[in-house]
């Protein structure tokens, strides 16, 4: 029997129906033969109606009053928080994570192996809107990618981490892409992430504006990440650089993948049947935005700007 603290960043924008189906549904999941704590972290104070819900549902709230660090400062300020419960592992989600009942159970067989975090593949939970069936299908092809690449990044680090590394390394509160930062610097100490066989359900953007805005932060903390290429390079891993490379590289240009997309159609059909058709017009679409994502970030970048954290709008 062993201790699993869950520390789950709350911004100052997300509603309180996503809250309290988030405390139900993680008091729920499996998580072995284990003490918990669960940990909400807010950006808020102790007066803020959400934290009072939390507290009558079990969670422990930590306002913080603040914003700093924006969510690696409130995982910081969470680690912190929590380090009195000793606990041998540490789990992240977001307020719209809602993993599966044996998530936790599967991450754990792959921590044995001494890796810096286990996590799964990643399911669209909301798929109403075209702007979400573009992500479904974008998911899957991560899913695909990632169980080839040398550089596994999972986003918002949202997965099942190894203690021992995220309190002594922490989240880079300057970096607006704070889980590509700390995963490129575990990834340079040649530690490595594991796929599990379970899924983490998640709320997808539901509009182009948001799209827009979630991935032109996504691309401009890409661009950061170059600070870390020669430890990159020294990390003697090719498979590692080769993977980081490609993904610092080819991403930034999704309108490459659309002459290829144009034969995905038959297959769409097949397997999703008239929603296929929906999917498809989704990922044309969606690679048309994430490219204008991309164009604005290097733009931002190359005036030495800063791309600022916008919430997105939840459909629950």
């Amino acid at each position: 029997m062993g201790r699993i603290g869950v520390i789950i960043p709350v911004s100052i924008h997300e509603p309180l129906e996503t809250l309290i189906k988030s405390a139900d549904h993680l008091s729920g999941i499996d998580y072995g033969e284990n003490d918990v704590r669960i940990l909400y972290v807010f950006d808020g104070d102790e007066k803020d109606e959400r934290v009072a819900e939390l507290k009558r549902r079990g969670a422990d709230v930590l306002a913080r009053n603040t914003n700093r660090g924006k969510r690696a400062g409130a995982i910081n300020d969470g680690l912190e928080a929590i380090k009195k419960f000793r606990p041998d592992y540490i789990a992240i989600f977001d307020v719209d994570s809602r993993p599966s009942e044996d998530f936790i159970v599967k991450c754990l067989e792959k921590m044995k192996s001494g890796v810096y975090i286990a996590s799964s593949g990643r399911e669209v939970i909301n798929p109403f809107t075209i702007v979400a069936e573009g992500v479904f299908i974008e998911y899957k092809l991560i899913g695909f990618l990632l169980k080839k690449s040398g550089f596994r990044q999972f986003n918002g680090l949202i997965g099942l981490l190894n203690p021992k590394y995220i309190f002594r390394y922490r989240l880079n509160e300057e970096s607006i892409t704070e889980d590509a930062d700390f995963s490129t610097r575990m990834h340079c100490l040649g530690l490595e992430a594991e796929i599990c066989d379970s899924l983490m359900f998640e709320q997808a953007p539901v509009t182009w504006k948001d799209l827009f805005s979630q991935r032109k932060r996504w691309y401009f903390g890409g661009m950061e990440l170059w600070r870390y290429f020669s430890d990159v390079v020294k990390s003697g891993n090719p498979k590692f650089v080769l993977s980081w490379i490609l993904a610092l590289t080819a991403t930034y240009f999704p309108v490459m993948f659309l002459i290829p997309s144009f034969l995905t159609l038959p297959a769409l059909l097949v397997r999703y049947g008239k929603r296929g058709v929906r999917i498809y017009g989704g990922l044309l679409l969606h690679a048309l935005i994430l490219q204008l994502s991309s164009i604005s970030a290097m733009m931002k970048f190359a005036g030495n700007s800063r791309v600022e954290w916008e919430a997105m709008r939840r459909v629950e």
